[in-house]
Parts: C-alpha cells; structure tokens; sequence
C-alpha cells in the first residue's frame, strides 16, 4: 500500500513540474493568458472566509472544489449550495453533492454556473446601445470519485465539463482535478497536494459580426486556469468547547505570479464558528473574514455560513452557503 501511495505521490508532483502549464513565466507577466477564468472563483463561505487556505482542511462538501480528497475526511453523505454576490453585478452559484458508500468510497456531483443579467449592445456608432441583447454566462458540470487508501492516506479525481458562453460564442472542454490527503501523524497535521482545471486548450466556436459589417469566425486557443497547491493544516487547540484550525497555503497558477494564503478558524463548542484569512502577493485581494453556525435540523446536520473578501479598489464580495449532512445516527 505504502508503493501506491508512493507512486500517486510522485505522479501529482511529475505533472506538475513537467506539463508546461506549470512551468515559471516570469511571474506576473503570465496575467490574463488562461480562459475559463470563472473556475478561480472560490466555492463556499467557510473556505473563503479562510483565505482559501483549504485544501488541507476539506471536511465538508466544498472539498469537491478545493480537493476531492478530502471528501474522505467526513463521514456522510449530503449536499451544499452556495451563492456569492460577485463583481460586477456577477452571481456565482455553487451547488454539490456527495453520496458515501463502501466505508472508503465517495461519488460526488458539482455544478458551478457564473451569469450576468442581459446586457444591452453598443457600437462605435450607436454608444447608447443598438437595441439588441446578449448575455454571458458560465457553465461547469463535475463527476468527483474519492477513496481512502489507508487510515492516512486518501485520493480523489474530478472529470469537469466546462463551457463558456458570450452572445453568439460558445466554448467548451474537459479538463480534472486531482488531490491528495495525508494525515502525517505528527500531532495532528495534515498535508495536501492538488493540482486544478487540467487540461487541453480551448477556444471558442461560432462568428461575429463585426461594427464594419466584416465576420470573425477564427479565434486563438488559451490553456484553462491551472492551479497547482500544497497545504498544511494544524489544530493547535482542540478540546470540546474550544477547537483552532490554522492552515496555510502555497499557490502556482499558470496564468500569475505564485502566492501564499493564510488562514485560520475558531470553532465554540462546534456551534459558533468564527473565520478569517489573508492572501499575500495577490494583486487584486487581501484579506477575508467569515461567520458560521451548526445546528441540527431533524435527520441533519446542518451548517450555515457567511463570508466577505476584500478585492481592494473593486469593493468586497459576500457570500452565504448552506451544507446540509445526513445524521447517520438518526
């Protein structure tokens, strides 16, 4: 068991220094040359509230965006639903599901979905709008599959569909995520590697009309939003009224410059949840805070969160998740 464990070991870290989406381009200068850019967005109040410094945390449902590993980390089966009040009068919804079976087996279902309200079409020469419409909207559908290989150890992979879409343009792909979980057995650290949004280039299809009357039907090909992380987690106070998770996190995007996320959570006798985090070499955040409270609801446990980030001169995002978790002693 210990040579697997070796070997997904060294194929998550192989990838990632091989595949030339991961390679260094001088930092900042990648900004702006991925697509599918919705896929950076994080999901849940919890992890946000973070810093986003989760994937050596993920012991809830969002675990199937931050690291489908994790979703060995608890128990039952359930589901989440998410919403965030974006830039922009964005609306980012974020809906998953997890069925437990087997003791060390997990399915899981994701839907992401990035939209705007219709928005009206200008041109060089009619700035006040031509009349006519178009909305944008983003799509991503995923099929997460997670195992415990040992008491320590645990994997996941996610098949992602994904698909954009502007006016008369369409693009669409398949890419996966893959994550890793260890319980290293001092104390109670926890280490974990994922890599995210792997995969072929994508461009889209379909043509505009351009304000000349021309037509544009050939377009350029951009990689998707890559993201390659290692995290640890620590629990320096746990007790049962008490219990402090702390975790940071080193981030390797493809398309900027690599950065480094902290964050921390204060639980209270596992009902009042206090969050907060902080994102370091990230030009357009900072920092984050959030707020949680768990209480049973008839067969369920159930978790409700807020959080807020802060993108500096654009204002702050809010978001509100619900995680409900089946009771299996009921």
């Amino acid at each position: 068991m210990k040579k697997i464990i070796y070997i997904l070991l060294i194929f998550v870290f192989g990838v990632s220094c091989s595949y030339s989406q991961l390679i260094p381009q001088l930092g900042n200068q990648r900004a702006g040359t991925s697509s599918l850019q919705f896929l950076k967005i994080g999901a849940g109040a919890r992890a946000t509230g973070m810093g986003e410094t989760f994937i050596a945390v993920s012991n809830d449902i969002t675990a199937l965006y931050w690291n489908p590993a994790g979703l060995m980390q608890f128990e039952e089966s359930g589901v989440h639903f998410s919403h965030t009040e974006w830039l922009v009068d964005l609306n980012h919804e974020f809906f998953g599901g997890v069925y437990r079976f087997g003791g060390n087996n997990a399915l899981g279902l994701s839907v992401i979905s990035l939209n705007t309200p219709a928005m009206q079409k200008t041109t060089e020469f009619q700035p006040g709008g031509t009349g006519e419409y178009f909305k944008y909207g983003d799509l991503g559908v995923g099929l997460t599959y997670s195992r415990k290989l040992t008491q320590q150890f645990s994997f996941g992979v996610t098949l992602r569909y994904v698909e954009e879409t502007l006016a008369e343009l369409k693009m669409r792909g398949f890419m996966f995520d893959l994550g890793t979980y260890y319980w290293t057995g001092l104390s109670n650290t926890r280490f974990a590697v994922t890599i995210s949004n792997f995969g072929p280039q994508v461009k889209p299809s379909g043509s505009v009309t351009t304000s000349t009357g021309g037509t544009l039907s050939e377009f350029q090909a951009f990689p998707p939003p890559t993201m390659f992380r290692i995290g640890f987690a620590y629990d320096p106070v746990d007790n049962k009224t008490n219990k402090l998770t702390t975790s940071i996190q080193l981030n390797h995007p493809n398309d900027n410059a690599e950065n480094l996320n902290i964050g921390a959570e204060y639980s209270y006798k596992n009902f009042l949840f206090l969050r907060g985090g902080y994102k370091f070499n990230v030009e357009s955040e900072n920092f984050s805070a959030g707020v949680g409270f768990k209480v049973p609801i008839s067969i369920t446990k159930t978790s409700v969160d807020y959080s807020i980030a802060n993108f500096k001169d654009l204002g702050f995002t809010h978001r509100l998740s619900i995680n409900l978790l089946l009771d299996k002693k009921k």
